[in-house]
């Protein structure tokens, strides 16, 4: 039976609350597994729960009218889904579902409300994560504007490994040519560039990370500004 450290430290976010905040919030979390493509959140529809991710990654997704998607942002062990709950708990602007199967613990999104009504240290380090996971989505139309696909990729490479335990991501190229809201050849072609250069290994839906430093580098700009950010507010990443 797990513990209530057990249930505080494997999410960051709820690792780094304060005693009063723990009081308050862990007699209502409960756990939860999220295999993949499990729905978190769904747009312009009331959300009932909100997550602290343990493991695996969840995908924030834009949805046009016409039904277009693209990928605005991840969340893993480093925060909550959905991380707007904090400015209004009305129908969802996303759809949010796991790319990466994992577990974690969900409270009903009544409960945090009170929780965070009554606890303003609690609301005012959420208020930091949201800040920046909007850094984050910012960059992640930057990058799409300025950068270019083997350099996007290099990114969310990245940006997956800082979640997960390990070098091996378990994802398709098929999935990620839809995430990055490009094209299967060309995420065929961005991988052949980075196995090239000793960056990564792949094979059938999985990603292996060979050199991290490599990749950060390749990257260049387009990743780094909201990892330092959560650091700089919140503690230490990876």
């Amino acid at each position: 039976m797990e513990t209530t450290i057990d249930i505080l430290t494997h999410n960051l976010l709820l690792s780094r609350m304060d005693m009063v905040s723990r009081s308050m919030i862990v007699s209502a979390l409960e756990p939860v597994e999220l295999p993949a493509k499990y729905t978190l959140s769904s747009f312009e529809r009331k959300t009932e729960f909100c997550y602290f991710l343990r493991s695996g990654i969840a995908s924030v997704v834009a949805r046009s009218p016409r039904n277009k998607t693209s990928e605005v942002g991840i969340i893993g062990r480093e925060g909550m889904v959905p991380a707007s709950l904090i400015l209004h708990s009305g129908p969802a602007a996303f759809d949010i579902f796991m790319q990466v199967s994992g577990d974690g613990q969900r409270i009903r999104v009544e409960c945090l409300e009170e929780v965070l009504r009554t606890t303003p240290t609690l609301r005012e380090l959420i208020g930091k994560y949201v800040h920046t996971f909007l850094i984050q989505s910012a960059y992640t139309s930057l990058a799409n504007a300025n950068h270019s696909a083997q350099e996007r990729l290099a990114r969310w490479i990245l940006m997956c490994h800082d979640r997960m335990d390990g070098d091996r991501i378990p994802l398709t190229h098929e999935f990620l040519s839809t995430m990055l809201a490009v094209r299967r050849p060309t995420i065929t072609d961005a991988f052949h560039v980075l196995e090239g250069r000793r960056l990564i290994w792949s094979e059938r839906g999985l990603i292996t990370v060979r050199d991290r430093a490599g990749l950060e580098a390749f990257a260049c700009d387009c990743y780094g500004r909201a990892e330092n950010e959560y650091r700089n507010l919140i503690g230490e990443f990876r």
